[in-house]
């Protein structure tokens, strides 16, 4: 038997398969449609139809699964982004903020990237470590010397290192 017929045969049970894993009909319909469309495609879709359907409904779940992800992803993305662009510093904090970016910019690029990446972006160590091509251990290392220096130009003690070094 072809590989359309097949496919017609194992439909209704891809569309039930399919509504049970999505909220609503429409997302239902353009997963199997999805779906189908990816196993026509494949080279090496099984021929017989023993084989195609678990194969297919295995299809039909990771690109589902791949779906929600993707969502989540976005998700999380907006969110943090609206967190950093919608919080404005009310009052005395307008200051900090200020002295903060100015102590970061002045911050070694390497040093920049691990805060932001890990306290800025939100990832995690594993994820930053990915980023940089370092292994984790590194990350947290460099995190914690990078929020030191950062502390320390903000409290002023840089400059007094500085001081220090001039008057030696």
């Amino acid at each position: 038997m072809p590989l359309h017929r097949q496919i017609e045969t194992l439909l209704p049970e891809l569309q039930a398969y399919a509504g049970a894993l999505c909220d609503a009909p429409h997302e239902a319909q353009d997963l199997v449609q999805d779906s189908i469309e990816r196993v026509l495609r494949a080279k090496n879709a099984p021929g017989q139809i023993d084989h195609l359907r678990p194969w297919l409904f295995r299809v039909l779940r990771n690109l589902r699964y791949d779906e929600l992800r993707k969502w989540r992803v976005r998700r999380e993305y907006s969110a943090r982004e609206r967190r950093l662009f919608d919080e404005t510093p009310r009052g005395g904090e307008t200051e900090r903020v200020v002295m903060t970016r100015i102590a970061f910019a002045r911050l070694p690029p390497e040093s920049r990237e691990v805060l932001f990446l890990v306290d800025v972006a939100g990832l995690k160590y594993r994820e930053a470590a990915e980023v940089m091509g370092v292994p984790p251990g590194t990350v947290m290392s460099r995190l914690s010397r990078a929020r030191r220096a950062l502390l320390n130009i903000v409290a002023g003690k840089e400059e007094q290192g500085r001081k220090k070094e001039r008057d030696t």
